[in-house]
């Protein structure tokens, strides 16, 4: 006899059975055999039918009708209120006296176990000017240098230890807003003097485009906020707009374009050297600024909307 399993036994089969043992006087161990179930399953649908009538041959919920160790509403409302007030998990539990556990439990159920979640999502400002030189963002990628191929395109960290403390690259990046026409160099550092030699270089480019920058916009690290790079950009008669602290976002333009840089140049193929790294820099930017498609601008690439606002 093929036993099935009670969780297989549907409410149409258990509604037959019951008829054939009730109405047709089958023996309960042949229409059980007949159903494809134990003797003993069998009983216990006749013994739910004579209890409840039909509905009892439905399955029932196995969620316990009491949970006499669950936390109380009012508990579970406090717990949820001191999470509020930016108390960890740790702090709740020692401040109730509640095991740690209970508490994560509470937390995950109303959607609190990370502190983070406390804070409403920052809204996006998203912002573009109305004209080339307008506004020009400013960032430096620290990257390090390159001695053969690392072990992310190998997979071999053999060699990882002898190529420590080969050193860093800074990757001054220029960007115009309205265009997003791009201007980077490959430098030694980021102090203030390098900062402020990048921003003359990158002005005079795009006054050769036949761009005037108008306002330059930096975040807060050392060599943006030093006397040098100010008194640069007065040499440009232009003026300096610094993000606020801890809001890079505020930079996006040149933060996005880091990312698309990082990707499509440094990071696109195996590079043996630093060197051959910033020999192909040249011919990516080109690529970028003339014929590549920028979704932020309608699919155009910056030149083609440059000579637009022309």
């Amino acid at each position: 006899m093929n036993i099935h399993s009670s969780a297989r036994f549907t409410p149409v089969g258990r509604a037959l059975l019951v008829r054939r043992v009730t109405q047709e006087g089958w023996p309960v161990g042949e229409a059980a055999e007949a159903a494809g179930v134990s003797p003993r399953t069998a009983y216990k649908w006749l013994s739910r039918f004579e209890a409840e009538g039909p509905e009892g041959l439905f399955d029932r919920s196995s969620r316990p009708r009491s949970s006499p160790t669950q936390i109380s509403t009012e508990w579970q409302k406090l717990v949820v209120e001191l999470r509020r007030l930016r108390m960890t998990g740790a702090a709740i539990a020692r401040k109730l006296r509640l095991p740690r556990s209970t508490v994560a439990r509470i937390l995950k159920r109303y959607g609190l176990e990370r502190l983070a979640k406390l804070d409403p999502p920052v809204p996006v400002h998203r912002y573009e000017k109305t004209r080339p030189g307008e506004l020009i963002h400013l960032d430096i990628k620290k990257l390090g240098r390159v001695k053969g191929i690392g072990h992310r395109i190998t997979g071999d960290r053999t060699g990882q230890t002898r190529n420590r403390g080969v050193g860093w690259e800074f990757v001054h990046v220029c960007i115009d807003d309205f265009t997003r026409l791009a201007y980077v160099e490959v430098l030694e550092d980021e102090t203030g003097i390098t900062a402020a030699a990048f921003l003359r270089r990158a002005a005079a480019w795009f006054a050769e485009q036949g761009v005037t920058v108008e306002r330059v916009m930096t975040d807060n690290g050392s060599g943006y906020v030093s006397k040098i790079f100010a008194a640069a950009v007065v040499e440009l008669r232009a003026r300096h707009l610094r993000t606020r602290p801890y809001t890079p976002r505020t930079n996006g333009k040149a933060e996005r374009f880091i990312q698309t840089l990082m990707r499509e140049w440094a990071y696109a193929r195996p590079f043996t050297s630093s060197y051959r790294r910033r020999a192909a820099l040249p011919s990516w930017l080109r690529r970028y600024n003339e014929r590549r498609p920028h979704a932020g601008i309608g699919g155009a690439s910056p030149i083609t909307r440059l000579r637009s606002a022309a």
